[in-house]
């Protein structure tokens, strides 16, 4: 029988979990959506891609409240692949009482009425697919309908050891040439 933590404690599974989870590097990515009261955004690192031919991806929401509230229920939205230039836009979205989509800020709305950043990374325009309650998380997996790709790629942003890294070419390591 396994045990199970007392309220407001973490299991040594669960603390082991976030260590391991906390050391491996993840992309950083912006959703926004605006569900007709207004846009709204998030900075997330659970974003991947789950399928190329149809294009899907996936993603998890913890919270449910605030703007992750508002994306758990849009039945469209756009996800925005950070760069490195992206830093102020991804501390931003990650602050729950930071002001967003201010006069300073530069986006624009979609056709189909989706807020867009304008940002130095590919902006992806998805469609929801499905909902699944997983643990205390929402997992979305939706179908990319659109791909907007920068006019120039910068280099990619990552979350790692609870600290945003930018990628490079400095960062590639060297590869054995006997293979």
């Amino acid at each position: 029988m396994t045990a199970h933590p007392v309220s407001g404690t973490e299991s040594k599974v669960t603390r082991d979990f976030k260590s391991a989870f906390g050391g491996h590097p993840a992309g950083v990515c912006i959703i926004t959506a605006d569900i007709g009261t207004g846009p709204v955004g998030i900075t997330a690192s659970s974003v991947a891609s789950v399928s190329a031919e149809p294009p899907i991806l996936a993603f998890s929401l913890a919270a449910a409240t605030g703007s992750a509230a508002a994306i758990a229920v849009a039945d469209s939205f756009v996800v925005h692949l950070l760069t490195s230039d992206d830093l102020e836009l991804a501390r931003t979205f990650a602050t729950s009482n930071a002001e967003r989509f201010t006069g300073s800020m530069v986006w624009t709305r979609l056709e189909t009425g989706e807020p867009l950043l304008m940002h130095a990374g590919y902006a992806l325009r998805c469609q929801v697919l499905s909902r699944t309650q997983a643990g205390s998380s929402l997992l979305v997996a939706a179908a990319v309908v659109e791909v907007i790709a920068p006019e120039v790629q910068g280099d990619a942003m990552v979350y790692h050891r609870r600290a945003f890294h930018g990628l490079g070419q400095h960062t590639v390591l060297p590869t054995d040439q006997k293979a």
